[in-house]
């Protein structure tokens, strides 16, 4: 499958009467982008506001971060069966909006989202503090639940991208990058002495409020299935996942994941990169014992001789995590794990829920339970009132003199940024 991907390098973003890109300035009409909104009868009221890297800028609570982009040639459209109709995506052209992204905020569920800071030591933790952010905060009817506010929000965020994104359909990309992979039998004539490496990916699956939705399914009520790692940059994999904002992968994530990117990278000079394999993350044993089996079943049959293992959440997924480490390395395949770390503040406690000798190579993240201080900063685009709530946080998180005392978890992207850059050294 071939995808060529045009990137369009945003350089500000600005609040105009007409929506339109022009000379790198992305104009973005209110009125336009509210009304796309406010399709949902869900949502009482939506703002938006504009933060830049460098500014004194708070955002939170954060429930989704995501990139535009517009599919131009090929099969399928951005987000399929969630916003476009239901086509295998993954060819052809398309189109993405660099350096910006939709952020959506607000009250989104009794147990709230993370924070994003633009400038201060939290920054340094985030991805999106170095990106210009069209940040929009939805406020809810009365009366509705959580899981279903939390849907309107999200669906209202990737409406919001596709709009965007649509402005620049017609646009010439600054920088057009090929990624491409062979068949099964192409591949193993055309690189006959690279070792056939896959990428598997733990997608979190727990039920409401922690779920990811592929080609608009939950994740929860799949088996483990091979995919072009190029799909998911046409919007396949999306996210619908609340709490710990570090380890739970916003839709941005999936769209650039770094993982895909660094195989790519490699892929034809020291690797053959043979595919993605998704899996999910379940709650009861007899589904975590099926879905290990099946991925490490697919990692013997297509032949592999290695895989990258990244897992999303922590606690119960760790039982997923080694028990996929452990079986496909049983069927002969080198593996690799990918995983965040949770150690206490001290960092003396055991960080994985699970563990096993055949888990020999792993990149991590860190310790989600490293505690930061993070300063008062001038704005908060949201609300502060929640903010004891987020998962990492404390009732003494919020000190009298406006800073915040928390664990990085609140973090948005913190953790799994932190471990692809790692990832990215080895």
């Amino acid at each position: 499958m071939k995808l060529e991907m045009g990137h369009i390098y945003i350089k500000d973003i600005q609040f105009a009467a007409e929506s339109k890109i022009e000379d790198g300035i992305l104009y973005v009409s209110e009125e336009a982008v509210r009304a796309v909104a406010l399709e949902d009868e869900k949502i009482k009221s939506a703002s938006f506001d504009i933060a830049k890297p460098g500014e004194s800028v708070r955002i939170t609570p954060v429930k989704d971060v995501i990139e535009p982009r517009v599919k131009v040639e090929g099969r399928g459209g951005i987000f399929p069966g969630v916003i476009a109709k239901v086509d295998t995506v993954g060819s052809g052209k398309t189109y993405a909006l660099k350096g910006m992204a939709v952020v959506t905020a607000g009250r989104i569920v009794g147990f709230q989202e993370g924070i994003i800071d633009m400038t201060g030591p939290g920054a340094d933790y985030t991805p999106f503090s170095k990106t210009l952010n069209l940040v929009m905060v939805c406020e809810p009817v009365d009366g509705i639940k959580q899981h279903d506010y939390e849907a309107a929000v999200r669906f209202a965020g990737f409406r919001v991208a596709t709009y965007i994104g649509e402005l620049a359909r017609e646009l010439t990309p600054d920088e057009t990058k090929v990624y491409e992979t062979c068949t099964i039998k192409e591949g193993m004539e055309k690189y006959p002495e690279l070792p056939r490496v896959a990428y598997v990916q733990m997608l979190q699956s727990q039920g409401l409020l922690h779920d990811t939705y592929v080609y608009g399914v939950d994740a929860k009520k799949i088996v483990p299935t091979i995919m072009s790692p190029t799909e998911v940059m046409d919007g396949a994999i999306v996210s619908g996942n609340c709490v710990s904002a570090c380890d739970k992968n916003p839709t941005y994530v999936h769209q650039n994941n770094p993982v895909v990117h660094d195989l790519f990278e490699q892929h034809g000079k020291t690797i053959n990169f043979v595919c993605q394999i998704i899996t999910n993350e379940n709650v009861y044993l007899a589904d975590k014992m099926r879905s290990s089996d099946w991925t490490a079943k697919i990692c013997k049959m297509l032949d592999l001789d290695g895989v990258i293992v990244s897992q999303e959440g922590f606690g119960n997924p760790d039982t997923d995590l080694i028990m996929n480490c452990k079986k496909i390395e049983a069927e002969g395949v080198k593996t690799v794990i990918i995983t965040d770390e949770y150690a206490g503040r001290d960092g003396k406690s055991q960080s994985l829920a699970d563990a096993d000798p055949a888990a020999d190579a792993v990149v991590t993240g860190g310790n989600a339970n490293q505690v930061i201080i993070l300063p008062k900063l001038d704005k908060v685009i949201g609300t502060l009132d929640y903010v004891t709530k987020i998962a990492g946080a404390s009732e003494e998180t919020l000190r009298e003199d406006g800073s915040l005392e928390v664990e990085l978890q609140v973090l948005t992207g913190a953790t799994n940024e932190t471990g692809f850059n790692k990832l990215s050294a080895r």
